[in-house]
């Protein structure tokens, strides 16, 4: 048998979904073929501290593996530690800022390693929901009403800033962060008192926001696998929020009842815009590896691009792996391949 390949899994992170990454790196770490891969566990706090974690993988879903002193490895370089530099391939689980967003991918890019996912520019464009936008409009992808502006605009004028919102989207309105995921720091609208609340939530975790109109249609997502110079598009699937909207507690709450249809109800000719225009998004990104591409689809079956998600949860729950396991692909050979995606994503030569 061939030598195994050494996985460098990292999980954790400093975003606002570090505990969305532990759940999806424990399931990754639950299916990955041990016969096939050595795997090299790092775990990032949220404080942004790396770790190299060799304990039992449960500590990583409830969070106690950072409690774990026998097995970690707290004090080592990433640019010198033999564990590392023996890593054929990294497998950032990672949601979020400072591991979705280019950063980490800039660092893999450093150490001159392959790694699964996209690279630091379609990272980095992906993760901003304004930049990627912009994207999909230039590729003839339509986008619903959308506004933007920073921190500093607010607090040099926030009663224009409020008239600009009302004027251009109407009530009601979305409020995003522009930079976050898994519907961290969304909030919904319905009037000037609520916007004002949701716009002071969302600079929270961002200095910059994207303001978008109400879109009446079904959440319908699609995911998105590249292998070599093949990309696939899955089925697409339908997500029905237990809430006003599909936010982070209706995603993850135990006690939430949202639900998802694979593959979506939709006639064979929307189904087949869905996935040519989830391509044409991902290659509007320069993406690679892997997407999720998610849309809403209108009652005159319109389509409307929402966002894009280079690194999608793999949760138990999460679309993109129970998508293409009803195309056909099961959790375990889709990590295969998205593993088998990997590359180092710009080459240098002297």
């Amino acid at each position: 048998m061939k030598n195994k390949l050494n996985i460098g899994v990292v999980f954790g992170g400093q975003s606002g979904e570090h505990e969305v990454s532990r759940v999806s790196a424990y399931n990754v770490l639950g299916v990955i073929d041990r016969d096939k891969y050595n795997v090299i566990t790092i775990g990032i706090s949220k404080q942004g501290k790396w770790f190299l974690y060799a304990g039992d993988t449960e500590k990583i879903k409830d969070g106690s593996w950072e409690q774990d002193q026998v097995n970690l490895i707290a004090d080592f370089s990433i640019f010198a530690h033999p564990e590392i530099a023996k890593i054929d391939v990294f497998f950032p689980v990672l949601h979020g800022p400072m591991g979705e967003d280019g950063t980490i991918q800039g660092v893999f890019e450093m150490l001159n390693k392959p790694y699964v996912g996209c690279g630091v520019l379609s990272s980095a464009v992906g993760m901003d929901k304004v930049f990627s936008k912009i994207m999909f409009q230039s590729v003839g992808i339509p986008t619903g009403k959308y506004i933007y502006f920073r921190e500093n605009d607010w607090k040099r004028d926030f009663n224009a800033k409020i008239e600009e919102s009302e004027r251009e989207l109407g009530y009601p309105i979305f409020v995003k962060p522009a930079n976050m995921g898994s519907s961290v720091g969304i909030s919904k609208a319905h009037d000037r008192s609520e916007l004002i609340v949701a716009i002071n939530e969302a600079f929270i975790y961002d200095n910059k926001l994207i303001l978008e109109a109400f879109v009446k249609g079904r959440e319908i997502e699609c995911a998105v696998l590249e292998v070599g110079d093949v990309i696939r598009a899955s089925v697409p699937g339908e997500v029905i929020p237990s809430k006003e909207f599909y936010d982070y507690e209706a995603k993850y709450s135990a006690t939430e009842d949202s639900k998802v249809v694979i593959p979506a109800e939709l006639s064979p000719e929307v189904t087949e815009k869905v996935r040519n225009y989830a391509i044409k998004a991902f290659e509007a990104i320069e993406g690679s590896g892997l997407t999720r591409v998610d849309f809403f689809v209108t009652e005159d079956n319109g389509i409307l691009i929402n966002e894009v998600n280079t690194l999608p949860g793999f949760t138990n729950i999460s679309m993109y792996p129970k998508m293409w396991e009803v195309t056909g692909i099961g959790y375990i050979e889709l990590v295969d391949l998205i593993i088998a995606s990997a590359k180092r994503k710009r080459t240098i030569t002297n």
